[in-house]
């Protein structure tokens, strides 16, 4: 029994997903609302997180001095400088702490990000590897039955079957034979009979050949037939029912890429990419990651600005279906009211301290120069 993205998604994702809809009969309002309700429910994972990198950037200056001077102070005494630092661990708090939030709730917003990915919001594929073998060679092979993994299939709004796609004879076949690929659930029940019940949604499954098409040719009746020795991949593909739906000025969700084969541009899409480096770098710039000053702030203004440009240009080279896009969209904007609200709670009296100090050694480093500056106006004007 699957416990893992695929219990996630069919047992907690798809339910809430259908109560939604079922107030609201639109795709596009349930994946806000789905989103927003993980969101809220990983809230307090996530603040533990926020909040650990906030006191981690105030205490990570100081932090790194006190490590410098117990390794000088205790560098021929190893078992003492171990033990001193897990001492500075306790007063500061462990570095790697604010990882295990993150770790808790990667599974959950994984299992998210797949439900999205499938029915209905996107056509589901089912992917057959078929080796054909002349007839005097497929004679000594034995014939096992091959099923691909069950999938998630809506068939109506609100009503879905899991199912999978069998080839009775295995995925061995001689040169001249023909042979059906079945979809049928996982208890037997065929799909054709479910798809008779909902004739209004068309989810008549076709097959494509996408690799050895000469060696592979798919029948009227939904067979296919094998021509020739060698290698092939059939894919047999169910439309989502939502695919070709529009919500808001997204024209549809199941619609992949910036970009058409003719050439045109999807600007709905183009939009989500560019508000959604938009919202990562406030997001960052609101966590204020980094270093207190010098060096470490300059870089960290670069990877600041490189970071979005990148994640970015991520969703160019890796389309993702419109529906996904609107949902990680929907997700960082509420990270971002999120780090904002968190940002500004007051810190406990012992970071504020350190706070306050950082800020008169920040101040008293600002105004060396500025007094050197103005000592040497004065001397070029007595000069």
């Amino acid at each position: 029994m699957d416990f893992g993205i695929g219990f996630l998604s069919n047992n907690v994702m798809l339910p809430i997903l259908d109560f939604f809809y079922g107030i609201v009969p639109s795709y596009g309002f349930a994946i806000i609302a789905l989103t927003l309700v993980i969101r809220f429910g990983v809230y307090p994972l996530s603040a533990g997180q926020i909040r650990n990198m906030r006191k981690m950037k105030i205490t990570q200056p100081l932090m790194k001095e006190r490590q410098e001077e117990i390794k000088q102070r205790h560098k021929d005494n190893p078992q003492k400088q171990q033990e001193e630092m897990g001492k500075l661990m306790q007063e500061f708090g462990n570095p790697l702490a604010g990882c295990l939030p993150l770790l808790l709730q990667m599974p959950i917003l994984f299992a998210l990000f797949a439900t999205l990915r499938g029915s209905p919001f996107s056509d589901i594929n089912y992917t057959f590897n078929v080796q054909i073998l002349p007839q005097d060679k497929i004679e000594q092979v034995q014939l096992e039955p091959f099923a691909t993994k069950p999938q998630n299939i809506y068939v109506d709004d609100g009503v879905h079957y899991k199912v999978e796609a069998l080839l009775p004879s295995g995925t061995k076949i001689g040169v001249g034979e023909t042979s059906k690929i079945e979809f049928q659930t996982p208890e037997g029940k065929a799909f054709s009979k479910i798809n008779a019940d909902y004739p209004n949604q068309n989810l008549e499954p076709k097959l494509t050949v996408t690799k050895g098409q000469e060696r592979i040719q798919i029948n009227p009746d939904g067979s296919f037939t094998a021509l020739e020795a060698g290698e092939a991949v059939i894919q047999g593909t169910i439309p989502g029912i939502a695919a070709n739906k529009g919500f808001l000025f997204i024209e549809a969700l199941g619609q992949v890429g910036v970009t058409d084969p003719d050439g045109s541009i999807n600007w709905d899409i183009l939009i989500m990419i560019l508000f959604f480096g938009i919202s990562l770098y406030v997001n960052q710039m609101l966590s204020g990651s980094g270093g207190s000053g010098g060096s470490d702030a300059q870089q960290q203004q670069t990877v600041n600005k490189l970071t979005p440009i990148i994640f970015s240009g991520l969703f160019l080279f890796f389309p993702l279906p419109a529906g996904v896009l609107m949902y990680i969209v929907i997700a960082n904007i509420f990270q971002t009211a999120q780090t904002f609200i968190l940002m500004k709670e007051p810190l406990p009296e012992n970071l504020q301290k350190l706070v306050a100090e950082q800020e008169r050694a920040q101040k008293a480093q600002e105004a060396l120069p500025f007094e050197r500056k103005k000592s040497k106006k004065k001397e070029k004007t007595s000069g």
